[in-house]
């Protein structure tokens, strides 16, 4: 287990835990929440050993295999299936050991890196790598692809997926939703809820801390404090609790002010002196109960837009995507959609089906391929895109940030646009005092997400596209923009994996998927049962593809795809020339077909040897035999590798020449020059 005892953590002068104590038994799965800068990421690096207590005790056993998401951004050449390989340390480590063993020729430790690599799960690492892979939302094509060749967003992921490919009996999780579609967390979920570690977890999003933990961890005011169950029973039992601690504070205030009273009527009168000086020891002995001292909440507001056109805009016969380099790549085809005033709407899909190509479009960030959008009169977009934070300037700080939204917009009606106006706005989404003349470079990623919103806020638009709005919000302010957003009077299309944003703001849906735009007839719940279906019949496909490529024709054969067509008005002398070319091609096929056959039978031969090896191997032998019974092992499946390799391409070559058909057109000593 983990046990802290009066811990005191500090992160410069500033202390962040004062005497925390808490335990973490071995299989529970425990959520860290707390307000951004309580100290969260600081007690992670005192559980991953590199930071160590100022103060108190920690404790943690020592055996335990720690697994954590590097935060770094992968640089390297590695396909990201190696990549993620590359996360299980202890296959790593036995690799290692079994070269050095053959190097050596050290037949005892060969023998035993052979037993320690088939318990480590040698047998299937790639296919575990992959299905993680998979998992977090990459396609087949992508499993050997370079990681360099990825954007940042699909690195980390790899990053996740190398993270739970590392066997450990704690998992350290840091804001692992942040870079996920709903799809890729629905999964994550699933998988976590398999894991037999202790796990602890930073997230922002209630409902995904709602179904992967079961205990919940709060840093509030330097303490630390353990709560049973999942985020809703904290929130839960934390209201209880603060309602009984203001009520007996209130109390104890009470008692207090009646002792008080009591001292200062009759301290002077010698008859009541000796009273008095009792109550004055017994306010002395008295244990002050705390005040509740509730952060104060963050709140904001859309103010009413100018006006509300309806429709706002209308998509007619419109195919959606980019042209690259010249060529259109059509994602979603023949769109017809319209968007009313006052709409609430959820766009779901699967990762790449066209959710943000959707909504840049809309957004005019990209031009429809093909087909119309009508904007409606007085059209006011406030947009804010997966990548708005990197469109700030690093440099200037929020104050200029305003004034040159000023600059470029003009005066919005009902907006101030004067310098101290400008602070004062800005002071309701908390860039009070010198914050707003802090650059933006320095600033956290809720923080610069807080500053979006208040430029989008300013602008006073009738419709909002927001495309993962809240990747860097905390609880609080999610809470506080989903109160906004239910207030807000003009249309709001939201792309988001926080489902509880979605619940709590959209009341219909549309289903991004398979090229096409449609209502998706359902609520959440029913959309997470599609997306295990979906990433089943994904799964499904993907094998069959894979299972299509090993049996795809190569080059060395040119294929034709017109079939021989045999009728009754064919001539004698082409119903000659057809069976001469079935005898040709028996001719070609025949000694193929005798090598498979052969094949077939030495690699039965061969992986039956193998198996009576590798059974050998698990019985008590000499250090002598357990090192030759390990050289032929390795013959074995050198020779059975190469064997295959062999009869697939004997295969494919069968399979070539069994479809390749003539063409009428083409006469037989065509066909066999060409064979």
């Amino acid at each position: 287990m983990i046990q802290l005892k009066n811990v005191t953590l500090r992160r410069s002068a500033k202390v962040l835990l004062d005497a925390a104590s808490v335990t973490i038994n071995p299989g529970e799965k425990a959520g860290l929440v707390g307000r951004n800068g309580a100290g969260k990421s600081t007690l992670f690096a005192l559980f991953n050993g590199s930071l160590h207590e100022d103060g108190g005790d920690f404790a943690m056993p020592k055996q335990w295999r720690l697994a954590q998401v590097a935060q770094n951004m992968p640089e390297t050449d590695e396909s990201a299936t190696d990549f993620v390989l590359g996360g299980d340390t202890r296959l790593a480590e036995l690799r290692a050991a079994l070269h050095a063993a053959e190097l050596s020729e050290d037949g005892m430790a060969m023998a035993h890196a052979h037993v320690d690599l088939a318990d480590a799960g040698e047998h299937d690492a790639v296919p575990r790598a992959q299905s993680l892979i998979l998992g977090l939302g990459f396609r087949s094509a992508e499993l050997n692809q370079p990681v360099n060749s990825f954007s940042g967003g699909w690195r980390m992921r790899l990053q996740l997926a190398r993270a739970l490919m590392c066997p450990s009996d704690l998992l350290l999780l840091d804001e692992p939703t942040n870079h996920l579609d709903l799809d890729a967390l629905v999964w994550l979920e699933a998988w976590l809820k398999r894991y037999t570690g202790t796990m602890i977890v930073i997230s922002h999003d209630r409902e995904f801390l709602d179904a992967v933990t079961d205990v919940t961890l709060h840093i509030e005011h330097a303490k630390l404090n353990r709560y049973g169950g999942n985020y809703t029973a904290f929130e839960t039992l934390r209201a209880q609790q603060l309602e009984l601690q203001q009520a007996s504070f209130a109390k104890q205030q009470d008692k207090i002010a009646h002792l008080q009273k009591f001292i200062d009527r009759f301290k002077a009168k010698a008859s009541k002196a000796k009273q008095a000086q009792s109550r004055v020891k017994a306010l002395e002995r008295m244990e002050k109960i705390a005040p509740v001292l509730a952060d104060a909440d963050f709140t904001f507001e859309f103010k009413e837009p100018q006006n509300l056109p309806n429709p706002m805009l209308a998509i007619t016969d419109a195919n959606l995507g980019y042209s690259v380099e010249g060529q259109d790549k059509v994602i979603v085809k023949q769109v017809n959609k319209s968007v009313l005033a006052g709409q609430r709407i959820g766009i779901l899909g699967a990762n790449g089906q066209g959710k943000s190509t959707l909504v840049k479009t809309i957004a005019r960030s990209i031009k429809a391929l093909s087909g119309e959008l009508t904007e409606g009169k007085g059209l006011n977009i406030g947009y804010f895109a997966q990548q708005e934070l990197d469109v700030l300037h690093p440099a200037d700080n929020p104050l200029e940030h305003m004034i040159r939204l000023v600059k470029e917009l003009g005066t919005i009606p009902g907006q101030a646009s004067r310098e101290q106006d400008l602070r004062n706005f800005l002071g309701t989404f908390n860039f009070t005092g010198d914050m707003v003349k802090q650059s933006v470079g320095s600033m956290s990623g809720g923080e610069k997400a807080r500053l979006v919103l208040a430029m989008i806020v300013w602008q006073r638009p009738n419709l909002l596209l927001l495309d993962e709005p809240t990747n860097h919000l905390d609880l609080a302010t999610r809470e506080a923009l989903s109160m906004a957003l239910n207030e807000f009077e003009g249309t709001v299309m939201l792309v988001s994996h926080d489902r509880a944003l979605l619940r709590a703001v959209c009341d219909e849906f549309w289903l991004v998927g398979r090229g096409e735009i449609k209502p998706f007839d359902g609520d959440l719940d029913d959309y997470q049962r599609y997306l295990l279906e979906e990433s089943k019949r994904l799964r499904e496909e993907a094998k069959v593809n894979d299972a299509a490529a090993l049996l795809a024709p190569t080059a060395t054969l040119e294929v034709v795809s017109k079939p021989i067509v045999t009728s009754p008005n064919r001539s004698a002398a082409q119903k000659k020339e057809d069976a001469l070319l079935r005898q040709q091609r028996s001719a070609l096929t025949k000694p193929l077909k005798k090598s498979i056959e052969k094949a077939d039978a030495e690699m039965n031969r061969l992986q039956a040897e193998k198996n009576a090896l590798e059974h050998q191997l698990t019985q008590a032998l000499s250090p002598a035999a357990i090192a030759e019974t390990g050289k032929q092992l390795k013959t074995v499946n050198q020779a059975l590798e190469e064997l295959e390799a062999q009869w697939l391409a004997w295969s494919e070559e069968l399979e070539k020449l069994e479809q390749e058909k003539t063409p009428q057109n083409e006469s037989i000593a065509g066909f066999l020059k060409r064979s």
